[in-house]
């Protein structure tokens, strides 16, 4: 068994005597974990953007550790299941410790997660020859996101239970097949016991199937190797380090920075990233003032809700579940979006910008997402004078702040007294000014909507990887880059 080492050279080493070798011998996984983590060749320059990948794991592990023990007291039965929760938190030895940090574990998971993703992007991991161990890491995102999703459901607080009516709603818009398909992810007519059950089943079994696609995910990372800040692919021993003291020293520091935050957390702000309708319980006759799913979806219910038109054939709802399941199929074909051969964002000025420009858009769709979409930004006022025009604003509700109109000869101020006229002059279907109408004008009021924010802010995702992307990718022109990675780490000279 050889490996690269530090001074670039070769080494054979193997487990020693005793019970260690002797299980080797008919099991090598010994040799392997120190083939594959202890002397597998890395780049030399990997920065801390490449510990995510170590802290992702123990996150996952600390989530089914957690998780196990939580599932012990759980009870999943609408009649039982917040009071279990209850129970967990404050009559479990140590209830409230697995619970917040199961529950905040989610959200540092998915912290993460984006970060990793994130990372990816600005170097171009995707890029041949990674574009499979991109897609798993795609599929580990959706099955995290599923994972969690109906994990949120589990409490049975208020907002569990309508984020589930609402997000398994979403399937009614597939044609034909979407009811039946509403009907039997409910198992009934509603949300309800069928619904936890089979909740809590999946939500147990997901991450072990997630953890067997990390594995599949780290199968192809040791295959193809890591890319690096550079994107250059490595060259020769020279250019790498094992993988081993030095990068699990890292790892560790880097891992332990990250918990330092996250206990912080967990023991001073466990609250601070759930929402305080969820330790309601769930009640089918009260609907919360506002359903909003866990800030880690909230960009993709911006996208969702940005759809408020039909297109030909294709109304609104159909169009936000696309939409919004097309924000993340794009990520599945970003290695083939991007055209450009250079994969850093280090060498490529233009990509650099578009990158910041969409994470910046990311984080609007977040905040988009988590208000109200008829919630006014700001407001300005237009005036109307055209006697139809004015009709219209006032029959679609628009807000008027001042009126002159002359019916029969009299001027009329007020909105209600004008529209109360209207109704009784004009009948219903009729699109006509009444005769009586000599003349109008109005001074309206305009408002910039969360909602209009979310358009803007979804058009500019889809433009930046459907149009920009592979665009740029063939005007843009490179920064010059270094021959090899050990010239940029230790100069030309000593390379």
């Amino acid at each position: 068994m050889s490996a690269a080492s530090h001074g670039g050279g070769t080494t054979t080493r193997g487990p020693s005597g005793g019970i260690v070798k002797w299980i080797d011998d008919r099991l090598p996984i010994f040799s392997y974990m120190q083939k594959e983590y202890g002397e597998y060749p890395a780049p030399r320059n990997l920065n801390y953007w490449w510990n995510f990948g170590a802290i992702l794991t123990f996150m996952l592990v600390l989530m089914i550790a957690t998780g196990i023990v939580l599932a012990m007291q759980y009870t999943p039965h609408v009649d039982h299941a917040f009071d279990s929760v209850e129970r967990i938190m404050r009559d479990v030895n140590y209830g409230w410790l697995l619970r917040y940090m199961h529950a905040n574990g989610a959200s540092f998971f998915f912290i993460a997660v984006y970060i990793h993703i994130c990372r990816g992007m600005y170097y171009g991991s995707y890029k041949k020859p990674r574009e499979l161990l991109w897609m798993l890491g795609v599929v580990i995102l959706l099955i995290m996101m599923a994972t969690a999703f109906m994990g949120y459901v589990l409490p049975w607080g208020q907002m569990s239970f309508w984020g589930a009516t609402v997000i398994t709603n979403l399937f009614s818009a597939i044609p034909l097949v979407g009811e039946p398909i509403v009907t039997w992810l409910w198992g009934g007519f509603a949300v309800d016991n069928p619904t936890l059950n089979r909740f809590y089943s999946l939500h147990y079994l997901l991450p072990f199937v997630l953890f067997g696609v990390v594995i599949l995910h780290v199968v192809a990372l040791h295959v193809t190797g890591s890319n690096n800040p550079l994107g250059i692919d490595i060259k020769g021993p020279q250019d790498t380090v094992s993988f081993h003291p030095y990068y699990t020293v890292k790892d560790s520091f880097g891992l332990a920075m990250f918990l330092v935050v996250f206990a912080i957390v967990v023991f001073f702000f466990p609250n601070l990233l759930g929402e305080p309708e969820n330790y309601l319980e769930a009640n089918p006759l009260s609907t919360p003032a506002e359903i909003v799913p866990e800030w880690y979806f909230l960009p993709y219910y911006a996208i969702l809700r940005a759809f408020d038109f039909d297109i030909w054939f294709l109304d609104a709802k159909l169009l936000g579940v696309l939409g919004m399941f097309g924000s993340i199929a794009l990520l599945f074909v970003l290695p083939w979006l991007d055209t450009s051969r250079v994969r850093s964002a280090r060498f490529r000025p233009i990509y650099k910008w578009l990158f910041w420009i969409l994470l910046l858009d990311c984080f609007v769709l977040g905040h988009v997402g988590g208000n109200p979409p008829d919630k006014q930004i700001f407001t300005w006022s237009i005036s109307v004078d055209d006697p139809e025009d004015v009709i219209e604003e006032i029959e679609t509700g628009s807000t008027v702040l001042a009126l002159r109109a002359v019916v029969d000869g009299k001027t009329v101020a007020d909105v209600e007294e004008f529209a109360k006229w209207l109704r009784a002059t004009r009948p219903a279907d009729s699109d006509e000014v009444p005769a009586g109408l000599t003349g109008a004008e109005a001074t309206v009021e305009r408002s910039f909507r969360y909602i209009h924010l979310g358009q803007i802010t979804t058009f500019w995702y889809f433009l930046h990887f459907i149009i920009l992307l592979p665009l740029i990718g063939l005007i843009e022109r490179p920064r010059s880059m270094p021959a090899t990675i050990a010239e940029a780490v230790l100069g030309k000279e000593k390379a």
